[in-house]
């Protein structure tokens, strides 16, 4: 199977920025897994609530500029996986708990938008679709890897990963700043996106969609930009 150029780890790149508009540095994997297993009740209560009758439909999350980590670049975009052989790659390098979980969940043939990000403008790319379900990530053995976790064990590893393939882009760019205004506006309305965990759990890097938000972004396409 073809990897990837490594992508982010489970915890997602910032897509909110810091003081004078520059994005805070992104959490490494140890902190990324920290977080879940130290989270609030509240947060908890979410995840749990995210987590319920998933559907067939997700959003994972990639960064497509370069971006070193322990040497290795982190950079993987719709265009990269697009150019792989049979346009094919794992789905590796997620250190975060709850995202993990969500990997383990997905099923052959669904589908999910491939957003980009931590980059000057955020957003939804590309169509994928799941061709092998989780399986463990061989990242998280590699000592050379950015991904690698001493503490996992072959015999019961931690991680896991799937392989995705590329569907199609976007008929146009979908950028977080027109997918946010339509989340804040759904919040009064009741519309589909209110809920959506781009906005509710915004640093996870792999995210269930219900059908009705898939449906609508996919809307937004034949639309010009709000």
């Amino acid at each position: 199977m073809p990897r990837p150029r490594k992508r982010l780890a489970g915890v997602s790149g910032q897509d909110k920025k810091g003081p004078a508009g520059k994005r805070t540095k992104t959490k490494n994997a140890s902190e990324a897994s920290a977080e879940v297993e130290n989270s609030s009740p509240q947060r908890t209560s979410a995840l749990k609530k995210c987590g319920k009758n998933l559907s067939s439909y997700w959003l994972m999350k990639s960064e497509p500029d370069s971006r070193l980590e322990k040497g290795v670049d982190v950079k993987f975009s719709i265009e990269d996986l697009k150019a792989e052989p049979k346009q094919t790659a794992c789905w590796d390098g997620v250190r975060n708990y709850q995202a993990r979980n969500f990997l383990r969940a997905m099923k052959l043939e669904e589908k999910a938008f491939f957003y980009h990000s931590n980059c000057k403008e955020p957003g939804i790319a590309g169509v994928v679709k799941i061709v092998k379900e989780a399986y463990p990530d061989h990242t998280q053995f590699e000592k050379s890897s950015p991904y690698y976790d001493p503490s996992s064990k072959k015999d019961n590893p931690k991680w896991s990963m799937v392989d995705v393939q590329f569907v199609r882009m976007m008929k146009r760019f979908l950028p977080l700043a027109e997918l946010k205004t339509h989340h804040q506006a759904h919040k009064a309305t009741g519309g589909p996106l209110k809920n959506m965990a781009l906005f509710t759990l915004q640093r996870l890097s792999v995210q269930p969609l219900t059908q009705e938000e898939f449906d609508f972004i996919l809307s937004l396409e034949e639309k010009e930009p709000s």
